[in-house]
């Protein structure tokens, strides 16, 4: 079946059908959706690190402070 035959056929039905058929729709688009995995805490530790320095005033913000 074409798209331009389904479009016919749903612009055929009644508003209240045609409620139906958008709503199955939306139902169809969601399910097609790829679950997600479950979190895993923690997964990432040890991937960054942060430079001892990291809290220290920047060299450029010298002259405002």
């Amino acid at each position: 079946m074409t798209d331009a035959m389904l479009y016919a056929k749903i612009s055929s039905l009644p508003p209240d059908l045609k409620k139906e058929v958008s709503d199955f729709v939306e139902f169809l688009v969601l399910k097609a959706r790829p679950k997600l995995k479950e979190r895993q805490f923690g997964r990432a530790k040890g991937l960054i690190e942060m430079a001892p320095d990291f809290d220290e005033p920047l060299e450029d913000f010298k002259d405002y402070m």
